[in-house]
């Protein structure tokens, strides 16, 4: 995957995340980011910024030069991790972890009345 090709798509999922979990709009990622400011994690903002500013300088400019690629993917995981709500991270540990504990009370229950049940069987 290029570096065009792979920032555009870092940044559309961000751009997702800030439309819908923070009601942004604007046509570029910078607007995007000062229509919601007030209600972003001000730790996030200049790391928006500077993924906004990388993209624009992909896209725009034709020399440019991606000088550290994992860089910028990391900065934009660290963004993406910060931007999900966190309640739907909660609630899927949540189901799979009571998933996992009746499976295991289930397990113990009948590891305990075999001799019972297999008579029934």
């Amino acid at each position: 995957m290029s570096d065009i090709e792979k920032v555009v798509t870092r940044t559309r999922k961000i751009e997702r995340l800030l439309r819908t979990q923070y009601h942004a709009n604007g046509k570029g990622m910078h607007q995007l980011i000062t229509s919601c400011e007030e209600r972003l994690p001000h730790d996030v903002i200049d790391k928006l910024r500077y993924i906004a500013t990388i993209r624009n300088k992909v896209v725009h400019e034709d020399d440019f030069k991606l000088d550290s690629r994992r860089d910028f993917l990391s900065v934009c995981d660290e963004c993406e991790k910060e931007l999900t709500p966190r309640s739907s991270r909660f609630i899927w540990r949540a189901a799979i972890t009571l998933m996992t504990l009746i499976t295991l009370a289930a397990l113990l229950f009948y590891y305990a009345n075999w001799d019972v049940l297999s008579k029934h069987l």
